[in-house]
């Protein structure tokens, strides 16, 4: 796992294996960066369950101009910071750990966002929580993106038709807002993807 490009590319960063960290492939961070490459430079960052801290570190590559990385867990906040160090973007980051409704109630308020990655681990259901937590605590700038990362399990019969619109719109009301209809009408969703069973949904705040 590496940097794909910007100030720290090509440097290697290490990763916790476990079940609850599971690092987001190349070939799909290359993809999820390509949807915004363009509105990076000077934006603040917050990777909220930061695992690696590989996107955020990517975001910082490109010219992010700083970046908030939460996990829970104590081992993947030790992991991040090295990997910070390694790519020379410590100075840009502030790293914690700590809950991520913890976080949310602490920052609400104060904090506003313009990229928010949220990759929670798979079956978690903290995607369409963490979203609606952001979304009330008043935590996404104007425009904001929020790139969320799902794991999509069609069934078989389905593979043929997995960019039909209809089963798209259905997979990310079901897999990104929890089935929420209230929820979904809080966001654009500006893009979704599907990478092999990955779905890179970009979405942001309705004005």
């Amino acid at each position: 796992m590496r940097v794909i490009t910007g100030s720290a590319r090509g440097t290697k960063l290490d990763t916790l294996e476990s079940d609850n960290t599971r690092p987001t492939s190349d070939r799909v961070k290359e993809a999820l960066f390509s949807m915004i490459q363009f509105d990076i430079e000077g934006r603040v960052v917050l990777d909220l369950f930061a695992g690696s801290g590989q996107l955020a570190i990517e975001a910082l590559s490109r010219g992010a101009a700083k970046a908030t990385l939460i996990d829970q867990s104590r081992e993947a906040v030790d992991i991040i910071i090295e990997n910070a160090k390694k790519t020379h973007l410590f100075e840009k980051c502030r790293i914690s750990a700590a809950d991520y409704k913890s976080f949310i109630r602490g920052a609400s308020g104060r904090e506003k966002y313009d990229i928010v990655f949220l990759d929670p681990p798979y079956d978690s259901g903290l995607l369409p929580e963490s979203l609606k937590a952001l979304s009330d605590g008043d935590l996404f700038a104007n425009g904001a993106y929020i790139v969320c990362e799902t794991d999509c399990d069609i069934p078989v019969k389905a593979k043929r038709l997995r960019k039909d619109e209809e089963i798209t719109n259905q997979q990310v009301l079901n897999d990104v807002f929890g089935g929420d209809e209230e929820l979904r009408a809080r966001f654009d969703v500006l893009k979704s993807v599907l990478y092999g069973r990955t779905r890179i949904t970009l979405l942001t705040p309705v004005k």
